[in-house]
């Protein structure tokens, strides 16, 4: 298992992500396969919302905590920015110079 800094940046999760799939052979999968496992996860995040603000869900499927699941979904946003040589830090940083500039309304 790779190793974990104390307090990680975005740069040293998209390092850690790369070094975990290779470890567990998922280092094969294409951008379109990540895309589309966080598509699913995004929708286990959404119910695992559901079943947390006491919204009916299907109680014969199974559920996940909010926090798992946005941990997974942040494992694939940084294994689709690792594909596609994002550095996700430099991404949010440049992104928000934009936002700053916007006007909000």
């Amino acid at each position: 298992m790779p190793d974990w800094k104390a307090s990680p940046t975005l740069t040293d999760l998209q390092n850690y992500v790369s070094q975990m799939e290779a470890e567990r052979g998922f280092e094969h999968q294409s951008v379109q396969d990540k895309c589309l496992l966080l598509g699913e996860e995004t929708g286990e995040l959404f119910k695992a919302v559901r079943k947390a603000q006491g919204i009916a869900t299907d109680p014969e499927s199974h559920v996940g905590e909010v926090g798992d699941e946005l941990a997974d979904v942040l494992i694939y946003l940084c294994a689709i920015a690792n594909r596609c040589g994002v550095d996700l830090e430099e991404a949010l940083r440049l992104k928000e110079v934009k936002n700053h500039a916007r006007r909000w309304s």
